[in-house]
This record gives C-alpha cells, sequence and structure tokens, in this order.
C-alpha cells in the first residue's frame, strides 16, 4: 500500500511538468492509433483553394488501398489512386505511382505537404 502512496503523486508531478512546459511524456508526432480506419470520406483542404473529398477504400485492418477524389480538387489531387499508411506517414499516390502527398498523423487528422510544397490538412 505504501507504495501507491509514492508512485500517484509521483505520476501527478510527471503531468504536471509536462503542462507546464517541462518534459513531456508523449511524443511530439504521435502515430495513428491502432484502431486508426481510413476507409471512409475524407476531406482535404489547402490554402487558397475548396477543400475536396476523398474516398478511401481497403479490405479491414489494411494499411493501404484505393482513393476515389470528388471533383475540385487542389493541385493534381483529381488524379489520386492510392493510398499506404506507414507508422504515422500517409502517402497518397496517382496511377502511375507517383507520390502527390506526404502527410503524418496529428491527433484527429493529417497534416503534411504535396509533392509541389503546399500545405494540407486530411479530415473526416
Amino acid at each position: 500500500m505504501s507504495g501507491w502512496r509514492i508512485a500517484v503523486p509521483m505520476l501527478i508531478a510527471a503531468a504536471l511538468a509536462g503542462c507546464a512546459g517541462g518534459a513531456s511524456l508523449l511524443p511530439d508526432s504521435a502515430p495513428p492509433p491502432a484502431e486508426l480506419a481510413m476507409p471512409g470520406r475524407w476531406m482535404l483542404a489547402a490554402p487558397n483553394a475548396p477543400a475536396c473529398g476523398l474516398s478511401f477504400t481497403a479490405r479491414p485492418g489494411a494499411s493501404e488501398g484505393t482513393v476515389s477524389p470528388e471533383g475540385g480538387c487542389p493541385e493534381r489531387f483529381f488524379t489520386s489512386r492510392r493510398w499506404s499508411l506507414r507508422q504515422s506517414a500517409l502517402t497518397i499516390s496517382d496511377d502511375s505511382n507517383n507520390e502527390l502527398a506526404q502527410l503524418s498523423y496529428a491527433g484527429d487528422r493529417f497534416e503534411g505537404k504535396s509533392s509541389s510544397g503546399t500545405v494540407l490538412t486530411l479530415a473526416r
């Protein structure tokens, strides 16, 4: 029982130190949770461009699949055909396997850049 009396305050202190700007117990870019399911409709947003829908499909539990873009996508995202998720990096490619974007998981969405450098956000 005395171990709990020491462990609980230490855990609370460590958590509060993270809130105060000290060393965090969490990595800066957390990997996507194991239960993250890519299949479904996501919205791709870029500065000074209308958002467009991208429909991701895959077998259950797969780390890659196909993409079907809706109209009005920025840059060359109308050619999106494939996606793959490796660790926390999502890659979107065209029908010739040319990379269109590299995005990183950021909480409830993906953030990154297109192959031409445009800042992108992909969210449900």
